[in-house]
């Protein structure tokens, strides 16, 4: 029969060990799994735009904070940067935040020289 050909190599999936008798709390640790919880304190929103530059060249708009922030959720949630942006976007819009959000391209290059 060739379905018993191979059957030591397949993988079973085991049974579970122990019994669970706390469902109420289970169930209550699954939910909390889905659950996200994002806080900016006032040093991070003050801390948002970049100082103005002293040296000659263009003044960044935003602070090494605001990027390592992007970059820290795009590593988090495995995300490409277009979407970092929209998240970054998203959140600041239900905090009620009024701060501007870094694009891709500039999270790109500041990627580069970020020192972490």
């Amino acid at each position: 029969m060739p379905f018993k050909v191979n059957k030591d190599l397949r993988h079973r999936i085991p049974r579970q060990r122990h019994r669970v008798t706390n469902w109420a709390a289970y169930e209550a640790g699954l939910r909390a799994r889905g659950s996200l919880t994002v806080w900016f304190t006032e040093d991070a929103t003050e801390g948002w735009r970049a100082a103005p530059r002293t040296t000659r060249g263009g003044q960044p708009s935003y602070s090494g904070l605001a990027i390592a922030t992007a970059l820290t959720l795009r590593a988090l949630f495995h995300l490409a940067l277009r979407q970092t942006e929209g998240l970054i976007a998203s959140i600041l819009q239900l905090l009620g935040l009024d701060l501007a959000v870094p694009d891709h391209t500039t999270l790109s290059r500041r990627a580069e020289t970020l020192e972490v």
